[in-house]
């Protein structure tokens, strides 16, 4: 009985009502916010209000503008987080006052003055030395669809890593070299999943990252790139420890 009447408390009532429960996801370069969906469904039945970001990948400055528009229509603070180049991307938009915590997923993390190209030449990544990034005569990347799938997403089932392949979102390659002006990580705590099997970022340079920010840090043994769609329930439990963690 005393259990229950302290959960009744009123000061429990004001932390639920200050608790952050809105999450913003952010896709990477050659993907688009659907793959989302797995992580989107269990935070959403968790009771989370998720907003998706669809960056047009035509210019880092674009996409930054994306994620700061989707942020400007949530009600209260925000927990933001994103994959792969998104990292780069919520690492500056991180920095708007409404967002409470920053979550990279097998991520890139850069600090003011860097860009994710530079810092992926510390841990150079099975993609990098492959070849397997192609460029369009107006310069925009995507990778051999070939070789999306052992690279990309290799533990998801070869249909759905042929889809993906087959529907990429072509990225402007400049976005790869655009230098951070202010790291949120910086100010705002974070949290890194490392993906163990990656081979589009080296998982050696997101421990790095993750190291430098003292991000809290959750490993996923054998998991690919593409760990936000082939282990859900691991990358919604890092987005919903952050969630909790910053509410007060």
């Amino acid at each position: 009985m005393l259990c229950a009447a302290a959960l009744s408390s009123t000061p429990h009532l004001q932390a639920q009502q200050s608790a952050v429960k809105n999450i913003v996801l952010v896709h990477g370069a050659w993907a688009d916010g659907s793959g989302w969906k797995g992580v989107y469904n269990i935070l959403v039945k968790d009771g989370y209000t998720v907003s998706i970001v669809q960056e047009p990948e035509t210019s880092f400055q674009a996409d930054v503008t994306a994620v700061k528009r989707t942020l400007a229509l949530q009600d209260g603070p925000s927990i933001l987080v994103a994959h792969s180049y998104g990292g780069s991307v919520i690492t500056e938009a991180g920095t708007d006052p409404s967002v409470a915590g920053l979550v990279y997923i097998a991520a890139h993390m850069p600090d003011a003055g860097e860009n994710e190209g530079d810092d992926g030449k510390r841990f150079p990544s099975d993609l990098a030395k492959s070849g397997a990034i192609k460029k369009t005569p107006d310069g925009f990347t995507y990778i051999d669809p070939a070789q999306f799938h052992e690279l990309f997403a290799a533990d998801l089932p070869s249909n759905q890593a042929a889809f993906m392949a087959r529907s990429q979102v072509l990225n402007f390659a400049n976005n790869f070299s655009a230098t951070i002006t202010a790291a949120a990580w910086r100010t705002k705590p974070s949290w890194m999943l490392v993906a163990g099997s990656d081979r589009t970022i080296n998982p050696d340079l997101e421990r790095w990252y993750a190291k430098r920010a003292h991000s809290h840090t959750v490993e996923v043994a054998g998991a690919s790139h593409c760990v936000y769609l082939s282990h859900p329930k691991e990358v919604a439990d890092v987005i919903e420890s952050a969630a909790h963690a910053v509410s007060k």
